[in-house]
């Protein structure tokens, strides 16, 4: 038998509140309660909220849709006026990322954690896309091809210095 995910538990102030957002917002059959959770089926996986008290730790879901169920959900977030972000950072507020040559955005829930929608998963389109994911495909930087170091194809990321700041 193949392993497969079978569900997780997702922290929530409010388990109702929460678990209706997300099948509201993917268009999904209502929360089933089942003990103290309120089970969304997505797929073959169920999202189990619970209530928490106190601060929840973010936690970062990720679902990969079709073009039509982007096209659905980006609309029902528009129509809520959802903030949305092209990136994890919120750097890029308002914006759709096409990396993998696909779509993808990302917004919180009302417990805080960050959903994110996609249509090609991370790294599908290789380094030949046209549009390549700035966490798969290393690309040259100016002056690195004399050292031979590949860096990230997008520094908007935080995850690499600025060129004033580097040490070399």
């Amino acid at each position: 038998m193949a392993i497969r995910l079978n569900h997780t538990i997702v922290a929530a102030h409010d388990k109702a509140v929460s678990a209706s957002f997300l099948t509201r917002m993917f268009d999904l059959p209502a929360p089933t309660l089942l003990g103290h959770f309120a089970v969304v089926q997505v797929g073959e996986t169920s999202l189990d909220y619970m209530d928490c008290e106190g601060e929840i730790a973010q936690q970062h879901y990720a679902f990969l849709v079709s073009e039509i169920e982007f096209d659905e959900i980006f609309e029902r977030i528009c129509e809520q006026q959802v903030p949305y972000w092209a990136d994890p950072f919120r750097r890029e507020r308002d914006q759709i990322n096409t990396w993998d040559d696909g779509r993808g955005l990302y917004f919180d829930d009302p417990s805080g954690h960050l959903l994110e929608i996609i249509t090609r998963p991370y790294g599908s389109g290789g380094t030949t896309a046209s549009n390549p994911h700035p966490l798969i495909a290393p690309t040259l930087e100016p002056g690195d091809h004399e050292g031979g170091r590949a860096g990230p194809a997008d520094n908007r990321g935080g995850d690499t210095p600025a060129q004033s700041e580097r040490s070399d």
